[in-house]
C-alpha cells in the first residue's frame, strides 16, 4: 500500500467509526470502465472516427458531458452533444444489460460496513439511469442515498455531489471517507473536504496528503477506514457551500 500518512496498524485502528463512507460507482465499486470506453469507441466507430487510446484517460472518470464535449472536439464529428450523450448512454446500457462485474472486494467492504452500521453513500458522475441499472447488481439495500451526475447542477470535479451526499445523511464531510479511483473523483472529494482513500482503475493517481493510495478493495477494510480519520485535511480552507437537491431514493 502507497500512503502519504505514517503507516498504521490496520486490525486495532484507533478513532471512531467514519460518520459515513461515501463511494464512487464506475472503476471503484464495479468493473466498467471498460464498458464506457467501448461504448465511445463504438458511438465515434460508426460516426467514422477512430478512437486512440491516449484520449482514454482523458474521459476516464468525468461526467458526460465534459467527456463527449472533449471528444467531439478532437475528433470533430458532427453531432450535438446531447445527441451523443445519447448515444453513449444507450451503447453503455447494452453492455450493462449482459452483466455488471464487481470490483474485487467490493461486495465484501460493503456487507462489512454495513454490518457496523456504517452509512453508505454512492456518489457517481454517471446518469441516474445508469446508476439505477447498476445499483441491481450491486445491491441497493447498502445505500443510504445515491447522487448521480445528472441530479445536482455541478458534478464532479465540483465538491457538489460530495457535499450532497454528506448533507443528506446528516454528515460532516471531514467525517466521511470518499473512496474514488480517478483524479476527477478525486478532485471532488477533496475539495468537499473529505479524507479520500483512491483505488485507481485506469491512470493512475499519486498519494498526497490527506490521500491514501491502494492497489485493490481487497486491501481496504473498516479499520483502514477510520484511521484515515486521524490524517490532516487534504485542503484546509473555507468550507465550500452547496444548494441542497432533493433526494431521488434508489
Amino acid at each position: 500500500m502507497t500512503s502519504s500518512t505514517p503507516a498504521l496498524d490496520t486490525r486495532h485502528a484507533p478513532g471512531p467509526l467514519p460518520q459515513a463512507v461515501l463511494l464512487d460507482m464506475d472503476g471503484t465499486l464495479v468493473d466498467t470502465e471498460d464498458f464506457w470506453w467501448d461504448a465511445e469507441v463504438e458511438v465515434f466507430g460508426a460516426l467514422g472516427h477512430v478512437l486512440s487510446d491516449e484520449h482514454r484517460a482523458v474521459v476516464v472518470g468525468g461526467p458526460m458531458t465534459r467527456s463527449a464535449g472533449y471528444l467531439i472536439e478532437v475528433t470533430g464529428a458532427d453531432i450535438g452533444l446531447d445527441a451523443l450523450s445519447d448515444l453513449l448512454n444507450e451503447a453503455f446500457l447494452r453492455r450493462l444489460d449482459r452483466g455488471v462485474p464487481l470490483m474485487p472486494g467490493a461486495r465484501r467492504l460493503l456487507t462489512e460496513l454495513a454490518a457496523h452500521g456504517v452509512p453508505t453513500a454512492l456518489v457517481s458522475a454517471s446518469h441516474r439511469a445508469v446508476i439505477d441499472r447498476i445499483l441491481r447488481s450491486l445491491g441497493p439495500e447498502f445505500f443510504a442515498c445515491t447522487v448521480a451526475g445528472d441530479d445536482i447542477r455541478r458534478t464532479k470535479p465540483h465538491p457538489d455531489p460530495y457535499l450532497t451526499a454528506a448533507l443528506r445523511l446528516g454528515a460532516e464531510p471531514a467525517r466521511c471517507v470518499a473512496v474514488e479511483d480517478t483524479a476527477t473523483g478525486v478532485a471532488s472529494a477533496e475539495a468537499a473536504g473529505c479524507p479520500v482513500l483512491v483505488v485507481p482503475s485506469v491512470a493512475a493517481v499519486p498519494a498526497a496528503p490527506g490521500r491514501t493510495v491502494v492497489g485493490s478493495l481487497e486491501e481496504v477494510d473498516l479499520a483502514l477506514l477510520r484511521s484515515l480519520l486521524l490524517a490532516p485535511p487534504a485542503r484546509p480552507g473555507p468550507e465550500p457551500r452547496v444548494t441542497p437537491v432533493p433526494e431521488r431514493r434508489p
